[in-house]
């Protein structure tokens, strides 16, 4: 997870090119920063591409605070420390300080990540990292950095990334290594608390969905644990209105900060409804839907598309436990905690690929209709060109994140929907995103992963391990529908950074995304085949019980032969007198299946 998780960056620098973006919420149309406190004393700018060059000839300092809207802490910083007097006559006198939102910039979001929002970076007038900082600080401590690196500008921390090694040449793991992770998987889990995380507890979507795959396999300790911390996440379930709130603190389940943000959003509903699919447990199903009911009634525009976040504190800086404890009529009485209603490309990629996992759990045709409505505003509102930007009118500098959840979010609705049209646009994106973001192959190694943003950053690039499991699971996956070896060559270029040995040991014990993408990338996906009139309710319910093979790496479609062959698939099915599914593995396909229940027989027969 980006927010909550610790994650590796490895930095690519690039030459200094980047265009200066106004931040979302809290920065001015001017560049100014909107504080809304006593820190709006500070004369905050936004984050560009001259930001070194103006530090340089000023001799000053360069001051970020990159925080999220949504954040308590941050909040808390504005209101005790940025308020402070002492501290705004040296940063006015020394620092050219420079306020951005991370969720409208993810390239310094994946650059900085680790040290949690507010995130606070002091740069040297040459750009170089002075003082990398975490959390809030008072204002105390706070004014000592900020003296000591005006008496020390050129002093330079350790570099972001850390240490460097050398970067794998195959796209699988090494079987020793694997192993290594899998114990780590295992090792690292609360036995006392339960989960994969200490000091901060939530759901870690890929453990989860690591630990259910496993469980499917017939592993009973991760059944019993993923299991377990289901359970312990609802929590975190917001009583009155749904949603999940992003975490507990105190290394237990019972001290919740309060901030709903689209990541945990999508990815809890996507988990749930995955875990109901293959316990049947209805509380799954449940809590999948509050989510969706929260996202529907909160975070839903009237263009039928899905805003940011919603704060953490009714009012910023003040922890908001007794308002949250309310019924709903108190709550609304006090007032709603701000929306963040920026409709950013990559948080709705999420939402409709989790909504399109919540309408196979259910059945319930509202959830991809509403998947379909938000994708389509998306596609008409967010497209520059053949990439998607992040938000409306950046198109300047285009971010994988964006089109990586765009991409996902229309093999999702092809899955789901068996429209082709669905799948054309995620293999045209697929296309543009590999002779975009991939990273540039040298004369003794081969292309390495997919950058973050294009051109980069004045901070510099980064390759994140995140959103390159992400990657290599799309194209392997795409590879299968669209029978396209480029797309298999896509997914190796992520892997080669995925299953580097120096990248691979660094991450702490949620390594279950690289088991993840080394699973998919090792075998097939069970390939469900619908063969009959898109018109005909029997061949309909076969398809959509067909979405309910209980693992999220699946390929599932419609074969309506009057729209022609499958795209990427030679199988020539026979002619039958009614609906008919069909379950494919390698080289061979199943005898004809013509009722639901049949086929949810078949899953049961390869859950053994």
């Amino acid at each position: 997870m980006r927010r909550a998780i610790l994650s590796l960056f490895v930095a690519i620098l690039f030459a200094i090119n980047v265009t200066t973006v106004v931040a979302a919420s809290g920065i001015a149309a001017d560049g100014s920063a909107d504080r809304g406190t006593s820190a709006a004393a500070i004369k905050w700018q936004d984050w560009s591409d001259d930001i070194f060059k103006r530090s340089a000839s000023q001799n000053k300092l360069v001051i970020l605070d990159l925080h999220a809207v949504w954040c308590h802490w941050c909040h808390v910083m504005d209101e005790k420390t940025y308020a402070n007097a002492a501290v705004q006559k040296i940063i006015r006198e020394h620092y050219i300080p420079v306020s951005v939102d991370q969720d409208s910039r993810p390239d310094l979001a994946n650059r900085y990540e680790d040290y949690g929002w507010p995130a606070t970076i002091i740069y040297s007038p040459s750009g170089k990292e002075r003082k990398l900082l975490s959390g809030f600080l008072p204002p105390s401590e706070f004014l000592e950095i900020l003296q000591d690196c005006v008496q020390k500008p050129n002093d330079t921390t350790e570099e972001v990334n850390g240490s460097k090694g050398k970067f794998a040449t195959e796209s699988v793991l090494d079987a020793n290594l694997k192993k290594e992770i899998r114990q780590k998987f295992r090792d690292v889990y609360d036995t006392k608390n339960g989960g994969w995380t200490y000091g901060q507890k939530f759901l870690p979507r890929d453990n989860v969905e690591y630990a259910m795959v496993e469980a499917f396999r017939g592993d009973a300790q991760s059944e019993q644990r993923a299991k377990e911390v289901l359970k312990l996440q609802t929590a975190l379930l917001d009583p009155i209105w749904g949603g999940m709130y992003q975490y507990s603190t105190d290394d237990d389940w019972k001290h919740p900060h309060f901030e709903k943000i689209m990541e945990i959003q999508a990815g809890n509903m996507r988990v749930y409804s995955l875990a109901y699919l293959l316990w049947k447990d209805a509380e799954h199903l449940r809590v999948a839907e509050r989510i969706a009911d929260y996202l529907l009634n909160f975070l839903y525009s009237p263009e039928n598309v899905f805003y940011t976040s919603q704060d953490a504190d009714l009012i910023p800086g003040k922890h908001s436990s007794h308002y949250f404890a309310q019924s709903d009529a108190a709550r609304r009485k006090a007032g709603i905690p701000r929306i963040d209603k920026h409709i950013y490309a990559r948080e709705n990629g999420w939402a409709i690929e989790a909504f399109t996992y919540l309408y196979a759990a259910s059945g319930e045709k509202k959830y991809l209709d509403t998947a379909k409505n938000a994708a389509n505003w998306i596609d008409a509102n967010r497209r520059k060109g053949e990439l998607f930007s992040h938000d409306a009118g950046d198109a300047k500098q285009i971010y994988l994140g964006d089109n990586l959840a765009m991409a996902r979010a229309f093999l999702a609705l092809y899955a789901a929907s068996g429209e082709r049209s669905y799948l054309q646009k995620a293999m045209n994106l697929a296309d543009s995103v590999g002779k975009t973001f991939a990273a540039p192959a040298s004369e003794n190694q081969p292309e390495i992963g997919f950058v973050t943003v294009v051109p980069a950053s004045a901070a510099g690039n980064a390759i994140n391990l995140d959103e390159n499991i992400g990657a290599a699971r799309f194209f392997n996956l795409l590879s299968f529908y669209s029978g396209r070896k480029s797309d298999k060559d896509l997914a190796t270029i992520a892997m080669r950074f995925i299953t580097t040995p120096f990248i691979v040991k660094k991450r702490s014990g949620l390594v279950a995304g690289i088991l993840l993408a080394d699973y998919e990338l090792s075998a097939p996906p069970p390939h469900f085949v619908t063969v009959g009139s898109k018109s005909d309710a029997a061949a309909k319910d076969l398809f959509l019980t067909s979405q309910q093979f209980p693992l999220a790496y699946r390929q599932t479609e419609f074969f309506d032969k009057s729209e022609g062959k499958l795209p990427g698939n030679d199988i020539d099915y026979p002619e039958l007198p009614r609906a008919a599914a069909f379950f494919c593995s390698g080289n061979t396909c199943s005898a004809p299946v013509y009722a639901s229940d049949k086929l949810r027989a078949r899953f049961e027969q390869l859950n053994k």
